[in-house]
């Protein structure tokens, strides 16, 4: 397999982009902040010399990314940073080791990349590198295109010598310095070949066994590692091939590039490798410097969502639990599906693909999820590179393909099918792209239980978005029909909004958004705020998250003049919240002394069996979509007989404002018990005291929650509750 090379615009870290106001957050796929970048191969220096490594991350899309680490040489903490790598190509360095070639106490650059071996020269210091192209430096060397170079004194003459792996061969050749420490020199006459690892070798110089010399790791394109141990005293040394130390790890991946690097501090190297999909693996050496002992961990670069290539995203609630799952095309042919395991307002995710394990055709394959039968399971429409689409049906134990549907559907390649009720008839459509660029409806001529799926021709007139089309559907301009984006093989995206009968392109939308190779959008509410967010795979596999800021948390309005009337039988009543709140509005929420009784979408709540000489408070709050509004708040109470007293007794608290504590002061009828709780001002239990006996009560709060964690400033309740009653009182902490 040859690797092809593109030189494409990424971009990590959160930043608001033009258009609509868009918001890059690559935490939702990617939690450590470690970007996945095919083929990618880290390499560790201390390039700012604090004291830590950060490394460098080369890969076959962009020029090395430069990490830095802002934890410590204890506990590292990794961020993409700017400045170090800037202005060095991605085809003069598929990846870049540092060390000092010139002797002069700062870090040099070497790279390798489809130019062959290059030197980058520090021009700045050892704590702000500047890193300037001596050309030639390595001139006369035989050693192709993208070779991976390392560096370190094998022969112990104080200079670098140099270890390079070939592509295209496997090779792993070790070149004698002959010039010096300050002024490298190296000859193809002075050269020794170890062995021939595969296709392609990714080789580091390391003392695993801490003998004093250097010893060779080398990844490659297949599983697995070989070790060339050092075993000689000869200039060149005396390699042997070793293969117990790496037994049984990087089975899983392929093109494995490794580094060895102590990254906990303990004087023992740990391993971080990259891979052929972008996802860097790290296994902490628990046993001993000569006698290694892999732990995998997964928290410091894990986390990252990568379906190993060609990642094509659609968002369903596949497992019915109330929040959007993402299932996914790849390049091989497989349908990833990953759980949301968060919530529907911050997703999390887990892969689990065992349920789409019978889904497999050709390489490219992209997927639609919609319940085209109407028998409440989520069925899959599949394309892949061959053109065709494929109707599985979801039997409840898996999938299963009807053939005799879609017979007809042949787009010419790279079909991309999305289901979307197209002509608003209360059945599912298939809108499928193609290799040409084009859009093609395939309209549901069946009902809803039996579907009919038949090709309509212009229905997207001359629509052309470029070659390797993949859409996405959905009402991006909020006047109620189905816009679409669709993204194309050089990376961009074309929107086109629906006007009556036609399609209108918009270029303003998504204008700012950075995107890759074969961009393939998927338009989902992931953040539950009522606008489209925007999602996007690639060629590397991966997923980038775009939040749309159009609807927020920010202003969320409350409910206006709260009012009440009658005695046991209350009547609530209020006027809807101002205009302009961040997102649209749902519905009203009611509560009854911090409990929740109920919703409604009219302007009042009747409240039945109230006690009398009790103090009720009553709560209205607005829910919309982002989130839920404060309280618009009301005592309830009207006059009885004393005897029918049902809750506490002169429940108060002094002081009233408090800081930091208060006391809460009540009393309890003989042979009842009492539980006393704090709420804030959304209803949110914060602290809670049970079974409470009989008789006078002095309870103090200390302003903490059940946890111990000091609350902030503002309106608080406590609800006293017996076996006859409850009363509720307001208390302000001000600090």
């Amino acid at each position: 397999m040859k690797r092809s090379v593109y030189v494409l615009i990424v971009c990590f870290g959160v930043q608001i982009l033009s258009g609509l106001p868009w918001e890059q957050d690559n935490s939702v796929f990617n939690p450590s902040g470690i970007p996945s970048l095919t083929f990618s191969q880290p390499r560790f220096a201390d390039l700012d010399n604090d004291g830590d490594k950060d490394f460098l991350l080369g890969n076959t899309n962009i020029g090395p990314l430069f990490i830095k680490n802002i934890g410590s040489a204890n506990a590292p903490d990794f961020m993409v940073s700017s400045g170090v790598t800037e202005g060095i190509s991605s085809l003069d360095a598929e990846l870049a080791v540092c060390v000092d070639m010139d002797a002069d106490g700062d870090l040099d650059l070497v790279s390798g990349g489809y130019t062959g071996l290059n030197f980058f020269r520090n021009d700045g210091s050892v704590s702000v590198p500047e890193f300037v192209e001596v050309p030639g430096y390595f001139s006369g060397l035989m050693v192709g295109e993208n070779p991976v170079p390392d560096l370190a004194d094998v022969d112990n003459d104080g200079d670098n010598d140099l270890v390079v792996g070939l592509s295209e061969s496997g090779a792993v050749l070790l070149y004698t310095n002959i010039g010096s420490a300050i002024a490298g020199q190296f000859s193809q006459s002075q050269m020794l070949n170890l062995g021939d690892v595969g296709l392609y070798a990714y080789p580091i110089f390391c003392d695993l066994d801490s003998d004093g010399d250097q010893d060779i790791l080398a990844g490659r394109d297949s599983h697995g590692f070989i070790y060339y141990q050092n075993i000689g005293s000869s200039s060149a040394g005396n390699w042997q091939a070793e293969d117990t130390n790496f037994q049984g790890l990087g089975m899983q991946t392929y093109w494995n590039s490794p580094d060895l690097v102590d990254l906990n501090n303990d004087g023992k190297y740990d391993l971080v490798f990259g891979t052929a999909s972008g996802p860097l693996m790290y296994y902490v050496n628990t046993g001993t410097a000569a006698a290694p002992v892999w732990q995998a961990n997964t928290s410091l670069f894990g986390g990252v969502l990568d379906v190993g290539g060609a990642s094509s995203p659609v968002f369903y609630d596949f497992d019915g639990d109330g929040d959007l799952d993402l299932i996914s095309g790849s390049q091989m042919g497989d349908i990833k599906y990953f759980e949301n395991t968060g919530t529907p307002y911050s997703p999390a995710w887990a892969e689990n693909n065992s349920y789409f394990s019978s889904i497999d055709h050709s390489i490219y394959a992209a997927v639609a999820i919609g319940d085209v039968n109407r028998d409440n399971l989520p069925d899959a429409i599949i394309g892949d590179l061959s053109g065709h689409l494929y109707y599985h049906r979801n039997t409840g134990m898996g999938f299963t393909l009807e053939s005799v549907y879609l017979t007809d559907a042949a787009l010419g390649g790279w079909s991309v099918p999305r289901l979307v009720d197209i002509d608003a008839d209360g059945d599912l459509d298939i809108v499928a792209g193609n290799e040409a660029g084009n859009l093609v409806l395939f309209e549901n001529t069946g009902t809803p239980r039996d579907p009919a799926w038949t090709g309509i021709t212009g229905y997207f007139g001359g629509i052309d978005v470029g070659s390797n089309c993949s859409q996405a559907f959905g009402d991006i301009d909020g006047d109620g029909d189905y816009d679409f984006v669709a993204g194309n093989i050089g990376g961009n995206l074309a929107c086109y909004l629906r006007q009556g009968f036609s399609w209108e392109p918009n270029s303003v939308i998504f204008s700012g958004i950075s995107t890759d190779q074969n961009a393939a959008p998927a338009l989902a509410d992931l953040d539950h705020d009522g606008d489209l967010d925007l999602i996007l795979g690639d060629y590397d596999g991966t997923f980038s998250y775009y939040r749309n800021l159009q609807y927020s948390d920010d202003n969320l309005n409350p409910p206006l003049n709260l009012s009440v009337s009658g005695t046991a039988d209350a009547v609530l009543s209020w006027d809807p919240p101002l205009e302009g709140s961040s997102s649209p509005f749902e519905r009203y929420n009611v509560y009854l002394n911090g409990d929740y009784q109920g919703f409604t979408t009219q302007q009042s709540w009747n409240f039945t069996g109230l006690s009398p000489n009790v103090t009720y408070t009553a709560w209205v709050t607005a829910q919309y979509i982002a989130g839920e509004s404060l309280p618009a708040v009301i005592d309830l109470s009207f006059t009885g007989n004393e005897d029918d007293l049902m809750a506490a007794i002169k429940l108060r608290n002094y002081p009233n404002p408090f800081n930091p504590s208060t006391t809460i002061s009540f009393g309890v009828k003989p042979g009842e018990t009492a539980v006393v709780t704090i709420f804030d001002l959304k209803g949110r239990q914060i602290r809670k005291w049970s079974a409470l006996a009989s008789g006078e009560h002095d309870l103090v709060w200390d302003g903490r929650d059940a946890h111990g964690q000091t609350i902030g400033s503002g309106m608080y309740f406590c609800r006293v509750r017996t076996q006859t009653g409850t009363q509720t009182h307001k208390m302000m902490l001000i600090k």
